[in-house]
């Protein structure tokens, strides 16, 4: 069976972060295993607090991963600290890991921040020239590429500059309201677009956790690229067309709607 780990937080209410990796990793046919980065204290109304855990627990928890089960895909989520994120790059680089999928989750659905200010510089110089694939949606774009994303034209230009500056290919996220949920991927100098249709609902908690885990769970089956993209857009939205409605803010989506 492939395998795959997500290195990420843990979210309290289980729509985001570690949990639903896992039930999506499952949920796409891969063993899931995890390094967990932080606890959180949240619900669907915002995050009340969090907990990191120390730079060598988390090398300790990614040398038990990789020295006993090798894993097929690593999905990189929540690492809020410069300290951590160097653990993570320096244990990838010496264990030689594959298909690092990179979400770089700088703030919550529901606004609130998760990643310091300091640990930008970090991500951008020690992890992203490790990912196989950035999956940054238009407000973490902007950011990494330094520049105002409001037109197509403009999330190709950040695409590309994010991709040939750290040398990965990115699935610019496009659910921000610049187009009809397509999101547009760059990957060996050549775009492609992912037409998704918008559906309708305020339950959108964990949708980028769930998008890159879905991806790298594909990666681990050995798809290409593209092919893992097309699957993972059509697994999250029919977890999101299930029409699960939990919680009082931004409610989860239903992860295992396939065993309906």
């Amino acid at each position: 069976m492939k395998t795959a780990l997500t290195i990420a937080g843990s979210d309290s209410c289980g729509g985001a972060g570690i949990q639903a990796d896992i039930k999506t990793m499952t949920m796409n046919g891969v063993y899931a295993m995890s390094a967990i980065t932080a606890l959180t204290a949240q619900n669907t109304t915002g995050v009340r607090a969090i907990s990191e855990v120390t730079p060598e627990f988390l090398g300790q928890q990614l040398d038990a991963v990789f020295e006993d089960i090798y894993p097929d895909a690593v999905k990189i989520g929540m690492v809020a600290s410069s300290e951590l994120i160097r653990v993570i790059s320096e244990k990838l680089c010496f264990y030689q890991a594959r298909n690092i999928v990179v979400d770089p989750v700088m703030v919550a659905t529901s606004g609130s921040a998760l990643l310091k200010t300091d640990a930008i510089n970090t991500l951008t110089s020690e992890l992203l020239p490790l990912a196989t694939l950035v999956t940054p949606n238009i407000p973490e774009a902007e950011i990494l590429s330094d520049s105002n994303i409001e037109t197509a034209d403009h999330m190709r230009a950040a695409a590309k500059k994010i991709g040939d500056i750290y040398n990965c290919a990115v699935l610019l996220k496009g659910g921000h309201s610049v187009n009809d949920a397509n999101d547009l991927l760059y990957a060996d100098g050549t775009f492609q677009w992912f037409e998704g249709k918008r559906i309708l609902t305020e339950n959108t908690h964990g949708t980028g956790c769930t998008l890159s885990s879905a991806i790298a769970s594909n990666l681990a089956k050995e798809f290409p690229l593209d092919e893992s993209v097309r699957r993972a857009k059509e697994y999250i939205s029919g977890a999101l067309a299930a029409g699960l409605d939990l919680g009082k803010g931004s409610g989860p989506m239903m992860h295992c709607y396939l065993l309906k």
